[in-house]
C-alpha cells in the first residue's frame, strides 16, 4: 500500500494550501487526502490543488466530508446533504480521486424518540443515492468508523451490518486504527471487513479519547493491526490523520515524525508498495 495524509494537518497549523502540499510532498509522501468544503471551493483553489498536486507528482486519493445531516429526521435536511456529498463526488472525479471519506452522523435523543433503526434506514437510504451518483464517476465511498458511543458506526460489527445493508459496489469501509482501538476492536476482528475495506487512517491515541497523534505518541499497538490490513490485501491507501499540532510553529516537524514513524511500521510489516 501507498503511504499519504490528509492535508489538514497543515491547513490546521495556519499553512496556506500550496505550501502545505508542497511540504507533503518534500517529506516523502505517496499521495495526499484533501480536506476542503466542496459547496465553497473557489475555481482558483481548486485549480491550485489540482496545480500544485500534479506539479508535486502527489495523486489526491481521497477527499473527506462530514455529513451528520444524512440521517437529519428533517427530509429538506437529507436532501441537501446527499446533494452536498454530489458535490464531494463531483470534485473527487475532477481531480481524479478514488473516493470521497464519509463521516456520518450520531444517534439524537439518546437512542429515543427516534427508533435507532429509522435513523440506520435513512442512513443506507442515503448512502445508496450517493452510491449510484458515484458510480457514474467512478468513485467509491469510504465509510468512516466514528468510536464514539451515540455513532452509527461505532465499531466493526455496526460496519459490517451497515455496508451488508447498503448492497452496494461503491459503499465500503474506511479502516481508522486508532479508532478500531477506541472501539476496543481487536486485529482478529478486521477479518469481517475482508472485501469491505478499501481505504485506511492511522494515528496514535492515549487509549481513552481521540487523538489523532503521530504514531509512537500514544498508546497504540501497530503491528497486529498493519499485518491484519495486509492480509486484507487492500488495492488502497494508508493515509495518516493528525489533528491540532501542540506547537503549530513545528508542524513540519510533526509531520515528519508522523511519516517517519509510518513508514517504518509499514516497512515492519511488508506493508508499504
Amino acid at each position: 500500500m501507498k503511504l499519504g495524509i490528509i492535508n489538514s494537518a497543515f491547513g490546521q497549523a495556519g499553512v496556506d494550501t500550496a505550501t502545505g502540499l508542497k511540504h507533503i510532498a518534500k517529506i516523502g509522501f505517496d499521495s495526499v487526502d484533501i480536506f476542503t468544503e466542496a459547496m465553497t471551493l473557489s475555481k482558483k483553489e481548486k485549480l491550485l490543488i489540482a496545480r500544485t498536486c500534479a506539479k508535486e507528482n502527489l495523486p489526491i486519493i481521497s477527499l473527506v466530508v462530514v455529513a451528520t445531516g444524512l440521517i437529519d429526521f428533517n427530509d429538506p435536511v437529507r436532501a441537501f446533504h446527499v446533494a452536498r456529498c454530489k458535490k464531494f463526488v463531483d470534485l473527487a472525479a475532477e481531480f481524479g480521486a478514488k473516493n470521497i471519506l464519509l463521516v456520518l452522523g450520531e444517534y439524537i435523543w439518546q437512542r429515543e424518540v427516534i427508533p435507532p433503526a429509522v435513523q440506520w434506514q435513512w442512513a443506507v437510504e442515503t448512502c445508496r443515492e450517493i452510491g449510484d451518483y458515484a458510480a457514474k464517476k467512478n468513485v467509491d465511498i469510504a465509510l468512516e468508523l466514528e468510536p464514539f458511543r451515540l455513532s452509527l458506526l461505532n465499531n466493526i460489527d455496526e460496519m459490517v451490518r451497515f455496508v451488508n445493508d447498503c448492497k452496494h459496489p461503491r459503499v465500503r469501509a474506511n479502516i481508522d486504527v486508532s479508532h478500531l482501538v477506541l472501539s476496543d476492536s481487536s486485529p482478529l476482528d478486521l477479518k469481517k471487513l475482508k472485501g469491505k475495506a478499501i481505504h485506511v487512517h492511522i494515528s496514535d491515541c492515549d487509549g481513552k479519547v481521540h487523538g489523532d497523534l503521530p504514531p509512537g505518541r500514544g498508546i497504540v499497538k501497530f503491528e497486529p493491526y498493519l499485518q491484519a490490513i495486509k492480509e486484507l490485501k487492500i488495492d488502497g491507501v494508508v493515509s495518516i490523520e493528525l489533528e491540532y499540532s501542540p506547537d503549530p510553529k513545528r508542524i513540519v516537524e510533526w509531520v515528519t515524525e508522523a511519516y517517519t514513524q509510518t513508514d517504518r511500521l509499514m516497512q515492519m510489516v511488508g506493508l508499504r508498495g
